[in-house]
């Protein structure tokens, strides 16, 4: 099991931006197929953004053109620039991800992103 740790959400007023960040432990890395979920209350958990070992990358219709993600593999990171925020973009952001799109993390920790209106 691999262990990634997502940070950077916050309180923001609609039409603001925040840059989740998610640090990943493992050097295999670069290997992974990555993506970003959130489940807000009373919602399904869903993908957001996914970014492949490659860099190619596949957005939500609900964050297309807003939301971009990118990956640093000499940091072993991931990260989601989201822009335009909306307050149903009010969630708990987790990332996940491994190689061929397996899910190698728990989803115990998120991080939370609260868009004001």
């Amino acid at each position: 099991q691999e262990q990634f740790v997502p940070s950077g959400g916050g309180l923001v007023q609609r039409g603001g931006s925040l840059r989740l960040s998610c640090a990943a432990s493992g050097i295999f890395f670069r290997f992974y197929d990555m993506g970003w979920y959130r489940q807000a209350p009373g919602k399904q958990r869903e993908l957001v953004a996914a970014i492949s070992s490659s860099g190619v990358t596949n957005f939500a219709d609900s964050v297309k053109g807003r939301f971009a993600i990118s990956r640093d593999n000499a940091k072993y990171s991931v990260y989601l620039q989201m822009n335009s925020l909306k307050p149903e973009d009010t969630a708990v952001y987790y990332c996940n991800g491994g190689p061929n799109n397996r899910l190698l993390g728990s989803w115990g920790q998120g991080t939370q992103v609260t868009v004001s209106s």
